[in-house]
């Protein structure tokens, strides 16, 4: 495998997703900016969406890769055994989970929206769009089961590029907009459901050459399939552990009015990031990382992790500090037309400032996760996540009153960077990961690179700020024009001082 290839494979579709699902929010920001409408919206959506990343951003595969590929060499009639087990098991569950919450949906918006109990249009208005787009988790882990057969056996495309068919179908549906009125939002909550039973169907008809479906009721569980889900558990909380984060902040900031919809679209711009920096890199290395360590291949895995660590530097940090030099103009530039005013740019540019702050972090999470998962130890990264979540959790409540939602997006940077240090220093302790001379080298240079990228930013923004005033309308050719000058010039000089070689392109994994 050559892991700069399949994490360029994994990104390229991801990275079309993510341009369509900027296409689909710069819709809304129009449409419905940070309006009641859109809070109750992005409640309902939040919650599905929440679990889509949980499931097939890398967490599901964290448990189910290492497990499924050690039933690969033992051969197909196993394998398919053991995943016809965890099929049936999950879809059970699910089910069941999908049926409770219905029922009791009051209780279940109320505990993930509690500020919206003092406004009973907005509070019954989110029961009503969360009952519509819940069953979309059935659909999308299903999906997500798919992803981890394909992922298992390199093919990383199609799962990448499965989330395209969500943000296509809420485009269509917001290009009716007009027509829709006050239903809009109504329409959207179906066509969440809709796009997972599409993603389902996408990645069966690719999955059908390695696992059929076959389904059966057995009260009996294997050893093999009881081991997975003690490990599913875990793995799902500490691999998702920003967005589980970013959840909490949900709930926290429903109860300051347009606050849920300021962090949904600060945290729609450093996603884009984080999926390539970090999820992208987490999810190819895994199958190939857990193999050379069950070979106990130790100079393939010192190489894998820290080509995997270097790859994830080199990607976040330049992000980094562009988002913290131009968070004001990047959300203006993106969302700031139609119903989304300057308050709703400064406000949601202050919570992307302080995500930005966390965003090597939440990348390096993914990366330093995927070590302990393929070492299929899901238990430690689970106990350091749920010490992460408590921390966010009492930062932001004790100061929300005081500082209000932005304290959220500084919590979640925070405990993700005592996370990320945790992480480290317990694979060191271990002996689970070194350092090679070649990293150290390449960690110097890539700082130096992206300092030097921050100052042309800088400049260019300062050189076109007239362009990239709020009222102007075409100020997003601007920006992209500014970012991609200053992508080129970071490439550039980081091939010029070696901290990137094309060599690296064409190294095996």
């Amino acid at each position: 495998m050559n892991l700069i290839k399949s994490t360029g494979t994994f990104s390229f579709f991801t990275i079309i997703s993510r341009i369509l699902g900027y296409l689909r929010d710069i819709l809304i920001a129009i449409f419905l900016g940070t309006s009641f409408l859109a809070d109750a919206f992005f409640v309902a959506f939040r919650i599905p969406n929440t679990f889509r990343r949980l499931f097939s951003e890398g967490t599901f595969n964290a448990a189910f890769v290492p497990s499924y590929s050690s039933e690969i060499l033992k051969g197909k009639a196993k394998s398919n055994k053991f995943a016809s087990e965890v099929f049936n098991l999950l879809f059970l569950i699910l089910l069941i989970l999908i049926l409770l919450v219905q029922i009791f949906m009051p209780a279940f918006v109320s505990l993930i929206a509690p500020g919206f109990s003092e406004d009973n249009e907005k509070m019954q208005l989110a029961i009503n769009l969360t009952r519509i787009t819940f069953p979309f988790l059935l659909l999308i882990s299903l999906a997500s089961f798919f992803a981890g057969i394909l992922n298992s056996y390199n093919r990383f495309a199609e799962a990448a590029a499965a989330p395209i068919i969500l943000n296509i179908i809420l485009i269509i549906v917001l290009l009716f907009s007009k027509l829709l009125n006050d239903n809009l939002v109504y329409y959207l909550s179906y066509a969440v459901t809709l796009a997972g039973l599409l993603q389902f169907i996408f990645l069966y008809f690719f999955v059908r050459k390695f696992f059929k479906i076959k389904f059966h009721l057995s009260f009996e569980i294997s050893k093999k399939v009881k081991v997975f889900f003690k490990k599913l558990l875990p793995s799902i909380f500490s691999s998702g552990v920003t967005q589980i984060n970013i959840l909490v902040g949900t709930i926290i900031a429903s109860f300051q009015a347009s606050a849920v919809s300021y962090l949904y679209y600060a945290d729609r711009i450093y996603q884009i990031n984080l999926a390539i920096a970090g999820i992208a890199i987490g999810v190819v290395i895994l199958p190939q990382l857990s193999k050379h360590i069950a070979q106990k291949n130790k100079k393939k895995i010192d190489l894998i992790q820290n080509k995997a660590l270097e790859l994830s530097l080199f990607l976040s940090l330049p992000a980094t500090i562009a988002l913290l030099i131009g968070s004001e103009q990047i959300i203006s530039a993106l969302f700031g037309y139609g119903q989304f005013t300057e308050v709703s740019v400064a406000n949601s540019a202050k919570a992307l400032y302080y995500f930005a702050l966390g965003l090597p972090a939440f990348a390096f999470i993914k990366v330093f996760s995927n070590f302990f998962f393929a070492n299929q130890d899901t238990k430690t990264p689970f106990y350091i996540s749920f010490i992460s979540v408590v921390l966010n959790i009492l930062i932001s409540v004790y100061f929300f009153r005081t500082v209000g939602f932005i304290i959220i997006p500084i919590a979640t940077s925070i405990s993700s960077w005592f996370n990320t240090i945790a992480l480290f220093f317990i694979l060191k302790k271990r002996n689970l990961f070194f350092f090679n001379n070649i990293f150290i080298s390449r960690f110097i240079k890539i700082i130096l690179s992206s300092i030097m990228m921050g100052f042309l930013f800088y400049y260019l923004l300062i050189l076109l700020q007239d362009q990239l005033a709020f009222d102007q309308n075409f100020k997003s050719f601007y920006l992209i024009l500014s970012v991609a000058i200053a992508a080129c010039f970071y490439i550039f000089v980081s091939y010029l001082i070696k901290a990137f070689q094309l060599e690296d392109i064409k190294l095996k994994y």
